[in-house]
């Protein structure tokens, strides 16, 4: 293995947990981080925007893009209303999601994992219809703000679910950032026994700085795929404390210094990352973008 993905949610899991910014300002940062080699970008979120406010104009986003070919622009879409949204904008992919924690699923999404799964059913076979992958989130995978420990043996439930629904991946979420290297890796390698590794990402979160370290020991397993945001943007609303995403020049300086390839040129993320924090008014969540650019 000497190449891995970057899957970049700074566009979207990162800009809804911050405060609004413009259309326009959402359209430079997609095209930045194109431009510096990113080939995977959540752009959109059709969401309420009664719930989501800061993707309300995810259509306009959408629609205001100069795509490069050889990127995939995805969008999150929770329902069959979500998924004809992303349908009409022209989307390369859709992503649902899930929980491992049951609690975590009723105060998130005011339903059962079982109920959750179910309502993804006629989003999936829709796609289908339109020839549209559809990529599968797992949330607390690590641990859950409301009931602590989740055990792993639900993680792996969840996620056979996403896998035998029809998502060609699927991304294991540590959504509150509690995890450790060994329970990250002890999580993913239950998961790989039901799951193929190369059908799976995973979606650390930097609450208590461990992100990158669990990152470094969960590459032993043979996994190449990874969430990651620019600038560190965004966090989970329904997850006290967790302050941010992993930050992505971060995870590709990480890698980069293992000898892996990413494609992407860590100077021009930087820079995306950089403008995009100026715009939100906030300090740049990324250690490595802040040592190269002073």
């Amino acid at each position: 293995m000497d190449k891995v993905s970057i899957f970049e949610v700074g566009a979207r899991d990162g800009l809804q947990n911050e405060k609004a910014v413009s259309t326009q300002d959402k359209v430079s940062l997609i095209h930045e981080l194109a431009d510096s080699g990113v080939r995977r970008i959540e752009a959109a979120s059709f969401v309420s925007p009664k719930w989501v406010p800061q993707m309300a104009d995810s259509a306009v986003v959408m629609d205001q893009i100069e795509r490069k070919p050889n990127v995939q622009y995805s969008a999150l879409t929770p329902n069959l209303k979500g998924l004809e949204a992303a349908i009409a904008a022209n989307v390369d992919e859709v992503a649902i999601f899930g929980s491992a924690s049951e609690a975590f699923s009723q105060k998130n999404i005011n339903c059962s994992i079982e109920e959750s799964i179910a309502r993804f059913k006629p989003v999936m076979e829709k796609a289908k219809q339109h020839g549209l992958p559809v990529r599968g989130y797992v949330s607390c995978v690590l641990g859950c703000p409301y009931e602590g420990e989740v055990a792993i043996s639900e993680v792996v439930r969840v996620a056979e679910l996403l896998h035998d629904m029809g998502c060609y991946e699927i991304s294991l979420g540590d959504t509150i950032g509690v995890g450790t290297p060994f329970k990250a890796k002890a999580m993913l390698e239950a998961v790989t026994q039901s799951v193929s590794v190369n059908k799976l990402a995973l979606h650390f979160h930097d609450t208590y700085g461990q992100a990158l370290a669990n990152i470094a020991m969960c590459l032993e397993t043979g996994i190449t795929t990874f969430d990651s945001s620019v600038a560190g943007l965004g966090g989970c609303p329904y997850a006290k404390g967790a302050s941010g995403n992993l930050a992505t020049e971060d995870l590709v300086y990480m890698l980069h210094g293992m000898g892996l390839q990413t494609g992407i040129d860590i100077q021009s993320l930087a820079q995306a990352g950089d403008k995009i924090c100026k715009a939100l008014g906030r300090t740049n969540g990324s250690k490595v973008a802040l040592t190269l650019l002073n």
